[in-house]
């Protein structure tokens, strides 16, 4: 994730535009300290703006979180692309990399975890504009592993989808509560003992 800090710093020269200044400004203040905890004033005060000028970009602070979510669906979708250029055809070997990925990821995501996750927590009304992208984002993700799944010819896939997306979901919030150590390989082991556990094994040839 880009902070602010990064983002701003790249150009204080007006080519970064008020919107993507608030928007840098409000990602890096949302995810390091809290949605909640953040006012407008902080945000307009980091992008080096106003109040006027934000609520002219973002009619309220619920829209300004809702895009700060929805700019991170983007990335998160392009993995899937990347595993099936990858591994073209290969639906067992895509579900295989997505599982390294994973286990990369939540070894070595920052400390405040899932921006996903700590805005659910945040805004437990299902109405919010948050909670709809939230959504939008992890039934997406669940749907592909189902995808995979049965395209892998792997039995109950609905099932094993369900299995492995908890997993990461639980492995995120892991990291953040007992640290990293040993984390990815824990997470391998078990994601391939789900996978093998759903695998039809070849019939073995008659004794002749």
């Amino acid at each position: 994730m880009k902070t602010a800090e990064k983002t701003l710093s790249v150009g204080r020269n007006e080519r970064i535009s008020p919107r993507e200044r608030i928007l840098a400004a409000a990602s890096d203040l949302f995810y390091r300290h809290g949605i909640r905890a953040v006012g407008v004033e902080a945000i307009a005060e980091a992008a080096e703006t106003n109040k006027m000028t934000l609520y002219r970009h973002f009619p309220s602070k619920d829209e300004l979180v809702a895009e700060y979510l929805r700019c991170q669906i983007e990335p998160g979708r392009k993995l899937w692309d990347e595993l099936a250029a990858r591994h073209p055809g290969d639906p067992r070997a895509q579900l295989h990399g997505w599982l390294e990925h994973k286990a990369t990821f939540v070894a070595s995501v920052e400390e405040r975890g899932c921006p996903y996750a700590n805005a659910a927590v945040e805004f437990p009304d299902k109405n919010h504009p948050a909670r709809r992208v939230i959504q939008e984002y992890k039934t997406f993700h669940r749907q592909q592993l189902f995808r995979l799944c049965a395209a892998a010819k792997l039995t109950e896939p609905e099932m094993l989808a369900d299995e492995l997306f908890l997993l990461v979901e639980g492995a995120l919030v892991t990291a953040q509560s007992m640290g990293r150590e040993g984390l990815a390989e824990r997470f391998i082991r078990m994601g391939e003992a789900m996978i093998k556990a759903h695998t039809i094994e070849p019939a073995s040839a008659a004794a002749g």
